[in-house]
């Protein structure tokens, strides 16, 4: 198969260009461009070394390839692989009409390997930060029970049941966040440009100034005189804090913490189920074994104590024994969830089973991450009314003092 060059070259006008062309050589793809009337000032053979698609400093490729772009191209090569299309062939359409450029040098590489006699499953594993565990262990079970195509559909469904599931939370949470911010702005300025300006005239007076106006002028001469200080507390709290929950000993306290939260550890709960039962119920469905199932669900929840919960039911199974007990012990699952996991495991339709709890609690984040929104916006307001009010009564009560002494 032909590979793929990186080139830099001058359009007609003298303007610079640069972009990707595939050819049988450099000579090959210098003629191309030439006749797309291009001038190449730089041409070399674009390749992504496995070692750099799997270390830790990453494939660059990686970080630009979003889940929607996996996604759409999983859906695409499940439509010819079922379409009776060779594999070969399938992968060397994606990388024709593959738009990204860190996509079509990944599918080109895939698709040496694969025409090299290579598996789908072990050409993908080359490429393991473009493709997660997810999607290797479920091309390889596609491919050795020969349902390749219906297992890219699954992955595609998985796929755009994460993005769906992430997209909700953060349009659930954008506005919050953006209202505290305003507010933050909106308080910042009023310390820092006017009480300032009202100090002089408050000091002037030759009345008693209300205690919590005294309060505000002590507060707006701290952070005048020392912002910077506050600012470098504030970075090294950051540091210390996000240094803490991401260690060992402090991840676990910070996720069990979450979950303890009022109004958002259930929905922190929910989402983890939603994220394990969606990928169990895909993995099961497509052949993959549930021991090696339940070890990649468990790396997905995104929670240390219900990730245990998952590993303890795991080990469980090795010994002969039940999923839902130890699902149950832990504490850490709805028990609704548990009865129908159990019932799962004894009818035999325990993927089936999964599909329905996360159809489910996936309608439940959506209403539920709906009503805390319409909930927490008419309380953000409120809080902002009382503090802006508080300010403004600071400020106001001496100046009447002032109106009326006049």
């Amino acid at each position: 198969m032909a590979p793929i060059y990186d080139f830099k070259a001058l359009s007609p006008t003298g303007k610079s260009e640069k972009g990707i062309v595939e050819a049988d050589s450099a000579k090959s793809a210098r003629q191309k461009l030439r006749k797309q009337n291009l001038i190449v000032t730089e041409i070399h053979e674009k390749n992504v070394s496995k070692s750099s698609s799997n270390s830790s400093g990453g494939s660059l490729f990686a970080s630009r390839a979003s889940a929607k772009d996996i996604s759409l191209l999983t859906r695409q090569l499940a439509s010819l692989i079922k379409a009776n299309i060779p594999l070969v062939e399938a992968l060397n359409a994606m990388v024709e009409q593959t738009e990204k450029e860190t996509l079509k040098v990944v599918l080109s590489n895939v698709r040496d390997d694969v025409n090299q006699g290579s598996s789908l499953a072990k050409a993908l594993a080359q490429h393991q930060r473009v493709f997660d565990s997810i999607f290797i262990n479920m091309v390889e079970a596609g491919e050795s029970s020969g349902t390749l195509g219906l297992v890219l559909l699954r992955l595609a469904d998985l796929k755009e049941a994460q993005m769906r599931l992430r997209s909700k939370i953060i349009s659930g949470m954008t506005y919050p966040v953006l209202m505290m911010g305003v507010a933050g702005v909106l308080v910042l300025g009023i310390f820092t440009f006017v009480i300032p300006k009202l100090t002089k005239i408050f000091d002037s007076m030759n009345k008693p100034i209300p205690i919590l106006t005294r309060i505000l002028m002590e507060m707006s001469d701290f952070i005048l005189s020392w912002w910077y200080l506050i600012l470098i507390a504030g970075l090294i709290g950051l540091r210390f804090f996000l240094k803490f929950i991401n260690s060992e000993a402090g991840r676990p306290k910070w996720d069990t913490f979450k979950l303890k939260l009022p109004l958002f550890g259930n929905l922190i709960r929910m989402i983890a189920v939603t994220r394990f039962s969606t990928t169990m119920s895909t993995l099961l469905g497509s052949g993959v074994p549930i021991l090696s199932s339940m070890s990649i669900a468990k790396n997905l929840v995104g929670n240390i104590p219900i990730a245990r919960a998952i590993e303890n039911a795991r080990e469980n199974i090795t010994e002969g024994q039940s999923i839902a007990v130890p699902l149950k012990k832990s504490g850490q699952f709805p028990a609704l969830v548990i009865h129908m996991i159990s019932i799962g495991e004894k009818t035999g339709e325990l993927p089936d089973m999964l599909r329905n709890i996360a159809e489910t609690y996936e309608e439940q984040v959506n209403s539920r991450i709906e009503g805390m929104t319409a909930l927490i916006e008419p309380i953000l307001i409120v809080g902002m009314g009382i503090m802006v009010g508080v300010i403004v009564m600071a400020i106001f009560i001496p100046l009447l003092d002032i109106s009326s002494i006049n």
